[in-house]
């Protein structure tokens, strides 16, 4: 419904593809003030003899961040009732180790027209802001930080490097053939020996559905 409150949610998953509705989910309790993204590029420095600049030239994209800050209240000032520590402990569970996979779950975090797929966390701190008498907290802030997580394939496809300068890696599909991914990569079919030699193909035409294969820069080639 149009004008209705919709919350920041962190959706857990054991499938790195982040498929389906998710195995578990942390709702924010108010929505955050901020968010930040941030991104880095990645170049080589390297300096020519008798030369005082670098050339700094490109070499990758790294993966963003997303900086999120949780504001969590128990003294119920805000009619919302609250226990602080419960909501710490699903933060926790939904973004932390997961025995199953034996690593941190993936997950998505969603807000609005914010998409922020197959990422994981990188970072938390928790700051305790208000305690009972007892020691019971009352108010806290988490602050986040989210990397972006895809796989060889995804990131391939996000960064679309079709220069033959640059390694490639294609997923075989049914009805490819290496001279004609040669060809589409190099320009030049006859390659395909030279590719078949760099990842030890005894056969080049015996190519499988779903194989991996990388095809080095150009220059590699010569």
């Amino acid at each position: 419904m149009s004008g209705e409150l919709e919350r920041v949610l962190i959706k857990a998953y054991t499938d790195p593809q982040c498929q389906g509705d998710g195995m578990a989910t942390f709702e924010a309790y108010v929505n955050p003030h901020e968010l930040t993204l941030a991104y880095e590029m990645e170049y080589d420095a390297g300096q020519g003899s008798g030369t005082t600049a670098s050339r700094m030239e490109f070499k990758k994209i790294k993966p963003g961040d997303l900086t999120l800050t949780f504001f969590l209240d128990g003294t119920g000032a805000n009619g919302r009732p609250l226990v602080v520590q419960d909501k710490i402990e699903s933060f926790q569970t939904v973004t932390g180790y997961n025995g199953e996979i034996h690593r941190p779950n993936y997950l998505k975090v969603a807000w609005g027209t914010l998409r922020v797929k197959r990422c994981v966390l990188k970072s938390a701190s928790i700051a305790y802001k208000l305690f009972k008498p007892d020691g019971t907290p009352l108010r806290a802030v988490i602050t986040a930080v989210f990397t972006d997580f895809a796989d060889d394939e995804t990131r391939v496809a996000m960064a679309q490097d079709e220069s033959p300068d640059l390694t490639h890696i294609r997923v075989i599909k049914a009805g490819d053939t290496l001279p004609a991914l040669c060809q589409q990569i190099y320009g030049d079919a006859q390659l395909y020996r030279q590719v078949a030699h760099a990842n030890q193909l005894l056969h080049f035409r015996d190519l499988q559905p779903g194989q991996r294969l990388q095809f080095p820069p150009l220059e590699r080639l010569a």
